[in-house]
């Protein structure tokens, strides 16, 4: 089974259910400054778990795209991806443990669906504990679910360390760090959750603890799917839990993932999609995959990276030296530093880029329609770093020429210049000497430390961030676009924004530089629009009443297809100020904002301007 299967197939059972199918954010978060990329499937829907009105009802399904640099060093591996898709399924105040286990289970073991034998999934339930019960209520739902299926004999509760075996229980129960989201005491919504494994039948190898079981990291069972039940709100005050009037069900399905278990497969790069990948990349050199270990890794490493830099450059996400743009730019280089470890002498990421378009096209309009742009930032970031590496081996020679290469001198080589080390140490052999590699990973993980240290605010995520702070800089990006065309003209057309918990960026269409005088004029509605204390409400309405009632909105390709949407208006209908195409989360009143102050109007792009701007208490 494909993925491209896999995926039709969930959308096609959840809609049978009643769900209705939204598509994919983008990888740029909308409405999070926490988190530079959207890490998971529940991100871009924090506003309606939290309880905003989603335009398109209580039960919800997508393939979200989700991007995750965390284990970067890790890709290569058997199962580890900085790109991948999450599968999953929404009930917000609607359906809640009863439905959501059972449908899990039909799309898992049915006949008509997966098909995969329920004597081969085993399932994690949380244990209990003096802050919250045992889950009882998923644990006696995972019993039916079982005893429908046959499997009578296995469906108790395992006892504490039992090993899992052919005859043994099929229900493990876990303490809050393996089944309890999102963590131990975050305040907030929070919740059980029950996790789905799948037991690939691999022996268990002794070195990862003397009793196998779902949680055991030894690689028998693969976690599939996780059905989070948020069922409690956890108090500021105090840290006690009080049970939610309203619960809300959030799932999520690897695809790449399920998809390997599916086939047998010992690792996702067999899947078919990235198999075509390794036929372009060996078209370039002369290295075949499955050949040897090294060479497997730098193909899988290549394929991931121009993956993932194929899907942000199509959400607007090019490569720079600042936030998302120098991930993009540092997943761009990784991949070409790869390849010239495997013998590629030419430019070839667009090549692997066109295939990428190519596989996901279909599912994912954003790339065809954008084909050109992405095609053309891979050329121009492989073209540029062809002149960093010439840089490189400048100051390369220059170091040689006064002695032996250091690893502080190999380090800043590649920190400053970008220069890959695999060059560093052709040319220092070439010379009869030798990098101290033990010596550069120090170096390394000495700058990797501070590198964490000093962006780790940058990733957190998820629903606790999600801030009133938020809301209001997000309101305020709104009074700043009416403003703006109200100042220059109807030609200006939002073309990006991002916020941060200091600020927030507006990038906008405009082909010149604005006057000081146009400036102080669009601070200065924008304040009026904030003293006013306008109210602020949402409608939800057909693509076609929206447009024809005025609201703004130019990213037609995320909502063209929707039958609903919500529209965000500032003021009375009478009068109103701004009125938006837009998801949450917003102010109620503009006068929350207290005040508003543009800081900096500068060139992003050809033809686009970028404002910064703070708002007061």
């Amino acid at each position: 089974m494909t993925i491209h299967e896999l995926r039709q197939k969930f959308l096609d059972f959840f809609t049978e259910k009643g769900h209705a199918i939204i598509p994919s954010a983008s990888l740029l978060p909308e409405n999070d400054p926490s988190v530079l990329f959207n890490t998971a499937g529940m991100q871009p829907l924090v506003p309606y778990l939290k309880g905003e009105t989603h335009p398109m009802g209580t039960r919800l399904a997508d393939a979200q795209k989700c991007l995750r640099t965390g284990d970067i060093d890790e890709v290569g591996d058997n199962r580890h991806l900085t790109f991948f898709e999450m599968l999953g399924n929404w009930s917000l105040g609607d359906y809640f443990k009863e439905e959501s286990i059972a449908w899990s289970f039909e799309f898992l073991t049915s006949s008509r669906w997966l098909g995969i034998d329920p004597k081969k999934i085993y399932v994690t339930v949380f244990e209990g504990d003096d802050d919250a019960p045992r889950d009882e209520t998923s644990i006696g739902i995972w019993r039916a679910q079982y005893e429908v299926k046959g499997v009578v004999a296995d469906v108790g509760v395992a006892e504490k360390d039992e090993p899992a075996h052919g005859d043994g229980p099929r229900i493990y129960t876990y303490p809050k760090a393996k089944n309890w989201w999102p963590g131990a005491m975050a305040k907030g919504l929070c919740g059980p959750d029950t996790e789905i494994f799948y037991d690939t039948g691999l022996p268990h190898t002794p070195a990862f603890g003397p009793v196998c079981h779902p949680n055991c990291d030894c690689g028998r069972f693969v976690e599939i799917w996780n059905n989070v039940f948020m069922q409690f709100n956890r108090m500021e005050e105090g840290g006690s839990l009080e049970v939610l009037p309203k619960q809300n069900v959030d799932t999520g399905m690897g695809l790449e993932r399920t998809a390997a278990v599916l086939n047998g497969f010992s690792t996702v790069y067999d899947l078919d999609v990235f198999q075509v990948m390794f036929r372009g990349i060996e078209s370039l050199c002369d290295k075949t995959y499955g050949s040897d270990a090294s060479v497997d890794r730098s193909m899988r490493i290549i394929a991931d990276h121009i993956r993932s830099a194929t899907f942000a450059i199509a959400d607007g996400i090019v490569p720079s030296n600042v936030q998302q743009g120098y991930v993009i730019r540092r997943l761009i280089r990784r991949a070409i530093r790869e390849g010239l470890r495997i013998g590629i002498s030419t430019r070839f990421c667009d090549q692997i880029a066109n295939v990428v378009i190519g596989q996901f096209g279909e599912h994912y309009h954003e790339l065809e329609a954008k084909r050109l742009e992405i095609i053309a930032e891979f050329v121009k970031e492989e073209e540029k770093f062809s002149k960093t590496v010439a840089n490189g081996v400048k100051e390369l020679e220059k170091i040689l020429e006064k002695g032996a290469m250091t690893s502080e001198q190999a380090f800043m080589l590649y920190s400053t210049y970008g220069f890959p080390l695999e060059l560093t140490e052709e040319i220092v052999r070439e010379r009869g000497g030798v990098v101290d590699h033990d010596a550069f990973k120090a170096e390394f993980e000495k700058h990797q430390e501070l590198s964490r240290t000093a962006s780790a605010g940058m990733f957190k995520g998820g629903l606790q961030d999600d801030s009133a702070e938020s809301a209001r800089l997000h309101t305020a990006t709104h009074l700043l676009h009416a403003a703006l065309r109200k100042v220059l003209g109807p030609h200006v057309q939002q073309k990006g924004s991002n916020i941060t918990p200091e600020r927030l960026r507006f990038d906008f269409s405009h082909p010149e530089k604005m006057t000081p005088e146009q400036i102080t004029e669009v601070e200065n509605l924008v304040n009026e629009a904030i003293k006013r204390d306008l109210p602020i409400n949402c409608q939800h309405m057909s693509v076609k009443d929206a447009e024809a009632s005025g609201a703004l909105g130019f990213f037609k390709e995320k909502y063209e297809n929707l039958p609903s949407l919500s529209v965000y208006q500032v003021g009375e209908d009478a009068d109103w100020f701004s009125k938006e195409i837009c998801g949450g989360p917003h102010a109620a009143h503009t006068g929350e904002l207290g005040s508003f102050k543009i800081q900096k109007e500068e060139a992003s792009s050809a033809g686009v301007r970028r404002i910064k701007a703070v708002i007061g208490q």
